[in-house]
């Protein structure tokens, strides 16, 4: 018995644990206070923007960046101080505006060449960095009556424009009762309903008179599935006028959301934004009229009013509005069946269809426009002070050609790219809430608490790992020692793991760390605990070192995979601080077993396999 591993286990444990500690590497570096600043639809993030922000720095005798440059797409200034990192992004949001997206921001100090590779350092949640956080309920019965009404207004388009006499309709809790004065056209009228609208269910009841079209459960969960995420997009769309750098917006359950804002200390702003109104607008262009003319004079045509597009040239557009995006109930991208071009789908509800019919139909061919509605917070800078302003924004973000007359559905083409169309369907669909949203919990965690819950959890591993030390190197010798370096090799893993996964670390992920610790001698005890009873039942110090890892090693899976059992159910049923506990958990039960069974044993066979041994230092 020479306990020797071949040269490609000695070879994979090298290679394991090089690579964990060059994940965990950058971590060793610490952050930059910095301002992050991001390019939107309005203005592009290139080099001459960059040097406009830079010019602002110099003009205003702002602190000037000891470290800036591009990173994944936006300008990183790195500051020495948060006073300096204050200074400048209360500047930078005053001078660019909405043409920049400005966030502060603790970035990674780890060198260029670490950057380039495209390593990463641990991301700190919520309740370690400080900012605020909201629970967000969504009101799921106004989306079953929006569909509700919805289903309503277009059964009764239908059955007048098909000349179905009806008296009246009545609502139900997922659909409606249409009562037809002549029981005769009942027939007639539920084909004519199943051909034009396929997703509904259409019964006869037992009034000869009446018809029950019902909102299938499937199509009603994948309206408030829709309706959540529309209300998640829009919410993430606001959140960016903040200017938070990670900002956190999630679906918490089947009816909730969770904004968690990292940094953000004034909940009152938050909550402007968050609850902000957006309305979505179609109207005629006014192709009779030169916009660049009326722009130059400032004298705008009877009948019409200026707005600017997006990309910032000068529209002019009828007063009068075709649709809103209040009668919008869905936009999505595709591609047209014939030419392949990309297009989008819109649907409106039977109100806005009926308009939109009766305008198209006089103006085939004209140009159709679609105003972007919303009232937005600015931050500007007086007298050395930060005053916010509440101002209305209008904008054009998208002008069509009208090929023949619309409905409820129509498509919106001439699009540049597929890519220009799901952003555009995306705008449609977030201008406005789908649905209520009401905020159920509101919290303030302090930057100060973050830190003495960064100190805290600090000591907690540091004391944990220094006793379980102690007590191994005290109580156990060289196999001790052994283990101990397998302890500290796992701690590495874990934060190398977390980093390169980008999962975020909460108090209750660093108690999951803390438990690892423990838990992570317990293999090793075993399996030394059973080396030492294989040496005083006679065996020699190799056949004990073989049968020990040997014969522990099934109870030592069945223990850890049961607890990564666990670990599992309560990252899949688990929300927020018990899922980052589970993470935690189970990539330390993973490293421990490695580092404990394999790592332990290659170090082991390095000093004692291969040669004969007297006894054993244990």
């Amino acid at each position: 018995m020479i306990n020797k591993f071949p040269a490609w286990k000695n070879l994979l444990v090298v290679v394991v644990l090089a690579v964990g500690c060059a994940l965990a590497m950058p971590n060793l570096f610490g952050e930059d206070p910095s301002v992050q600043v991001s390019g939107t639809d309005r203005a592009e993030l290139n080099e001459q923007a960059v040097e406009r922000i830079l010019s602002i720095l110099e003009e205003y005798d702002e602190p000037m960046p000891h470290r800036y440059g591009m990173e994944e797409g936006q300008l990183v200034l790195r500051f020495a101080n948060s006073d300096e990192q204050d200074r400048v992004q209360l500047r930078l949001r005053a001078e660019l505006g909405r043409d920049f997206v400005v966030a502060v921001h603790q970035a990674p100090a780890m060198p260029d060449w670490m950057r380039e590779l495209g390593f990463k350092t641990l991301n700190l949640g919520l309740d370690l960095r400080g900012g605020v956080h909201f629970l967000l309920q969504v009101d799921m019965d106004a989306v079953r009556e929006q569909e509700v009404e919805r289903v309503d207004g277009n059964v009764r388009n239908l059955l007048r424009d098909a000349r179905l006499r009806f008296t009246g309709t009545e609502h139900e809790d997922q659909g409606v009762v249409v009562r037809l004065r002549d029981a005769g056209e009942r027939e007639s009228a539920i084909r004519r309903i199943r051909s034009e609208f396929p997703e509904l269910e259409v019964t006869a009841m037992d009034a000869e008179d009446a018809i029950r079209v019902r909102i299938s459960d499937d199509e009603l969960e994948e309206a408030k599935r829709n309706a959540l995420e529309q209300n998640r997009t829009t919410l993430r769309n606001r959140v960016d006028e903040l200017g938070v750098a990670e900002p956190l917006v999630q679906r918490q359950n089947p009816d909730r959301i969770v904004v968690q804002l990292p940094g953000v200390q004034d909940t009152t702003r938050a909550k402007d934004i968050l609850g902000a109104t957006a309305q979505l607008e179609f109207r005629l262009v006014d192709e009779d009229n030169d916009p660049y003319l009326a722009q130059e004079t400032g004298r705008v045509p009877v009948g019409s009013r200026l707005y600017q597009h997006r990309d910032g040239f000068p529209v002019l557009a009828k007063r009068d509005v075709i649709a809103t995006g209040d009668q919008l109930t869905g936009a999505s991208s595709g591609f047209d069946t014939e030419t392949g071009a990309p297009q989008v789908n819109v649907t409106l509800d039977s109100q806005g269809g009926r308009r939109m019919t009766d305008v198209t139909r006089q103006n085939v061919g004209r140009g159709m426009a679609v105003v972007f509605r919303e009232r937005v917070t600015e931050t500007r800078i007086e007298n050395g002070e930060e005053v916010r302003e509440s101002t209305e924004v209008e904008e054009i973000i998208s002008i069509a050609t009208i090929q023949t007359t619309l409905g409820s559905r129509f498509r919106i083409t001439n699009l540049e790219s597929s890519e220009m169309a799901r952003n555009l369907a995306l705008l449609l669909r977030a201008g406005a809430l789908a649905a209520p949203v009401d905020i159920i919990e509101e919290r303030t965690v302090g930057a100060s608490l973050g830190a003495d819950n960064i100190q805290a959890g600090i000591m907690a591993i540091s004391f944990g790992f220094l006793l379980v030390v102690l007590f191994m190197l005290i109580y156990y010798k060289v196999f001790g020692l052994v283990a101990n370096l397998a302890l500290f090799f796992n701690l590495v893993m874990v934060v190398g793991l977390l980093s390169a996964l980008q999962a975020t670390l909460t108090l209750p992920g660093i108690a999951g760390i803390v438990l690892t610790v423990g838990m992570a001698v317990d293999a090793n005890v075993l399996i030394f605990e059973r080396i030492r009873e294989e040496i005083k039942a006679g065996n020699t110090p190799q056949a004990a070192i073989h049968a020990g890892y040997e014969k522990a090693f099934s109870t030592i899976a069945d223990a850890n995979i049961t607890t990564l059992i666990a670990a599992v159910v309560l990252f899949s049923f688990g929300t927020g601080p018990i899922a980052g506990f589970a993470v935690t958990l189970s990539l330390g039960i993973i490293c421990s077993m490695f580092t404990a069974i394999l790592g332990t044993r290659a170090v082991i066979n390095l000093i004692y396999g291969g040669r004969k041994v007297q006894s054993l230092a244990i």
